[in-house]
């Protein structure tokens, strides 16, 4: 009987594998694909502000695309970098690399940035470290490396963000290029890796010096501030202000606050960070001719201000509502830029995020609600002290990050050939502290395949040559914070599930109720494109259903 059931799944496989390449190479393709990534973005934003969006932006996403209501992340920590990366390669950062936005290494001593590399510099600003980055760090294939694979680099592949790893990441290795915004000099740069000197349409761009244009305006609701009821009164304790502000509370003169908050860089923290962004996808596509030609192009798109909103003021402050109602109208700008340039049939747009976000704890706490905050440096001092209790060991730990501890294996081995039972002991002891729900050795993860939550998220971001000794995770609504504002990383729903929407082409209108994985974004970009898969892709392709002709 068992061999049968193989035998018919067998058979089953092998057709929906001779389907899929008939339809991949019937199907017509898209001449531009647009992938977007929204940074922080939570899927019950989409609920939470559908009465207020308009009828171009998120709405025209969803009511004339196909959403997937239930889509997480698979893996911890859930931040940007490993975010980006696994919508683009279609795998998990146990895979591709990228463990967190920086990580330990071992050999040197020092933090790894994701995108650092100090072999190249800066274009199209004066030599600084915000320049020098490249993907080489990320292991993995994108979709965009497959793209220009397959054409021989006839299609073009661009990545823009106001932060460097949102559009470096995506890009890929093989891209024409990967912008993001120096908020020292107010240009938008790139690197040696890409170019030796920007396109002479971007030198135009920056020599409008539109970012100062923007610092000039005052950010003010969008519209009158009583109508805001989706959030809480503009007035309360769980927000941090702008330096130089008491407090949180509307209008920002970020002019007048842009000195004391890192000159141009504020835009991060504004909606004018998003429309600057939406603008340059803009002349990306008219100066560049993405979709022009019967080569299909890919244009990566990442709003990154959303996420430093969300950080500084939590996923219920006004800030937040309208900086959304705000990127809700880029939206519709840019959507509507790209099917005028080259029609919807032939374009195909995704749009997700790279993380959720947490509700504030300290907010909850004043609800009476099970929320609070850990601190590392009290964690650490006590596991220093049970080692040198147990071993006599002073100098075991080497580093803590992203929740993980960093153990010395050499001088372990040395002293006790037993590095199983130093981690052991360690995870029974961190466990029993409080906001701690349980602690994951390294020497499990070598050993087993993790079938279940958390240990199986811990398992599909852990790379040996990147990864800690020890992961701790915390209780839900716990977080190593400040008590405003509020950050990501966990396995909880409030930080893996994110909106998942396509549109274009001839896709149908829908939704689904399946879970999917982030995984499977790239894999069915790929498909809809007519390319091979990313070289180490783990997702599926998702059932979005056509228009026949």
């Amino acid at each position: 009987m068992n061999f049968k059931r193989l035998f018919r799944c067998g058979l089953s496989l092998v057709f929906s594998f001779i389907l899929l390449n008939n339809s991949s190479a019937q199907q017509a393709r898209p001449k531009l694909a647009i992938g977007i990534v929204v940074d922080q973005m939570r899927n019950d934003y989409i609920e939470r502000y559908w009465e207020r969006f308009g009828e171009g932006g998120f709405k025209k996403l969803v009511q004339n695309g196909y959403r997937f209501y239930d889509a997480h992340y698979t893996y911890v920590p859930t931040y940007t970098a490993p975010g980006h990366a696994t919508v683009y390669t279609g795998t998990t950062p146990a895979v591709h690399g990228i463990v967190a936005n920086d990580w330990y290494d071992r050999l040197s001593g020092r933090q790894v940035y994701c995108a650092g590399d100090s072999t190249v510099r800066s274009v199209g600003a004066p030599p600084n470290q915000q320049g020098q980055m490249s993907p080489r760090n990320m292991l993995a294939a994108t979709v965009g490396d497959e793209l220009r694979n397959f054409f021989k680099d006839k299609s073009k592949v661009i990545g823009i963000a106001l932060k460097d790893r949102g559009a470096i990441l995506p890009a890929g290795h093989t891209a024409n290029a990967a912008y993001w915004f120096d908020g020292d000099s107010g240009f938008w740069i790139s690197s040696t890796y890409y170019m030796n000197d920007l396109p002479a349409w971007l030198k135009k761009y920056n020599d409008r010096k539109l970012p100062a244009d923007f610092l000039s305006k005052p950010w003010n609701t969008l519209y009158p501030i009583e109508t805001y009821t989706k959030s809480l009164p503009d007035e309360n304790p769980w927000e941090n202000p702008f330096k130089g502000k008491d407090k949180a509370v509307f209008p920002y003169d970020l002019k007048q606050l842009s000195t004391k908050n890192g000159g141009l860089n504020i835009l991060r923290s504004s909606p004018w960070g998003n429309t600057l962004t939406a603008d340059l996808a803009k002349q990306a596509i008219e100066n560049e001719g993405l979709g022009a030609d019967n080569y299909p192009d890919l244009l990566c798109v990442s709003f990154s201000s959303t996420d430093y909103v969300g950080h500084q003021f939590g996923p219920d402050a006004i800030e937040t509502e309208d900086i959304y109602l705000r990127l809700d109208q880029d939206l519709a700008d840019l959507l509507r830029f790209a099917e005028e340039k080259v029609g919807k049939e032939n374009l195909v747009v995704f749009l997700t995020a790279d993380h959720g976000g947490a509700t504030t704890p300290s907010y909850l706490q004043s609800r009476k609600l099970n929320a609070g905050y850990l601190e590392s440096k009290a964690m650490i001092d006590s596991a220093k002290a049970w080692l040198k209790e147990k071993y006599s060991a002073t100098n075991w730990i080497l580093n803590w990050n992203n929740d993980q501890i960093y153990l010395d294996e050499a001088a372990i081995l040395a002293q006790t050939q037993q590095l199983d039972d130093v981690e052991q002991f360690l995870c029974r002891k961190l466990a029993r502290l409080p906001g701690v729900r349980t602690a994951i050795a390294s020497t499990e993860i070598r050993k087993f395949e993790c079938l279940s939550q958390p240990a199986s998220f811990v398992q599909k971001a852990w790379y040996a040559k990147r990864s800690g000794n020890i992961h701790i995770v915390q209780d839900p609504s716990r977080m190593e914070y400040s008590k405003k504002g509020t950050t990501h990383g966990s396995s909880y729903s409030y930080d893996t599930r994110v909106p998942v929407l396509w549109y274009g082409m001839q896709l149908n209108q829908g939704v689904s109720t399946e879970r999917i994985a982030i995984e499977d974004i790239a894999p069915t970009l790929s498909f809809l494109l007519g390319i091979p898969m990313p070289n180490a892709a783990s997702g599926k392709i998702l059932p979005i259903p056509q228009q026949t002709k």
